[in-house]
């Protein structure tokens, strides 16, 4: 069992590291802090480049955090958190497959990092070193509730952004 918590959290937690340095410096292939900044921008983060960063150190440092096991409630809200916003703002409009841009990516990164928050990191991670046991039913419900209300209460900030836009957009045509 530890041996699979160890892949889980590796595997996920460097690939949303990755994610998060594309946001933030261009690297793999990503688009760096302006462009992504404008994109944000673009569905209701503003501003966009403040959340760009946001989203990326939360992606980068969740995702380390996670493949350390370090803090992993705490990473696995950050991850959950912020894959609950990629979802909601660019994903699932496009319904649930990820080939045609849907949701499903973000369901899997999100629900491994929320089970991973009610497991906990396992026998080989640094909070089981530091002597902390931080999983169980209590644990995972903390990372479920913080995600959920702080990833909630941005996706209402961005739609409240978007709603201004199209009111503005009415009375400018009027």
């Amino acid at each position: 069992m530890n041996i699979g918590l160890l892949v889980m959290r590796v595997v996920i937690g460097l690939v949303l590291g990755g994610h998060g340095v594309q946001k933030l410096f261009g690297w793999f292939g990503g688009h760096g802090l302006a462009k992504t900044g404008k994109a944000f921008g673009s569905v209701g983060y503003r501003p966009g480049t403040l959340f760009a960063f946001v989203a990326g150190a939360t992606e980068a440092g969740g995702g380390l955090l996670l493949a350390l096991g370090l803090l992993t409630p705490l990473a696995a809200a950050a991850i959950v958190g912020t894959m609950l916003n990629a979802a909601l703002s660019a994903h699932v409009k496009k319904g649930f497959w990820l080939a045609n841009g849907g949701y499903e990516y973000t369901l899997i990164l999100g629900g491994v990092a929320a089970g991973l928050g009610f497991t906990g990191a396992g026998a080989y991670s640094l909070d089981h070193a530091a002597g902390w046991t931080l999983g169980g039913t209590a644990w995972g419900l903390f990372a479920v509730a913080l995600a959920l209300v702080t990833g909630m209460a941005t996706d209402l900030y961005r739609r409240r952004n978007l709603a201004i836009d199209r009111w503005a957009g009415l009375a400018s045509a009027a």
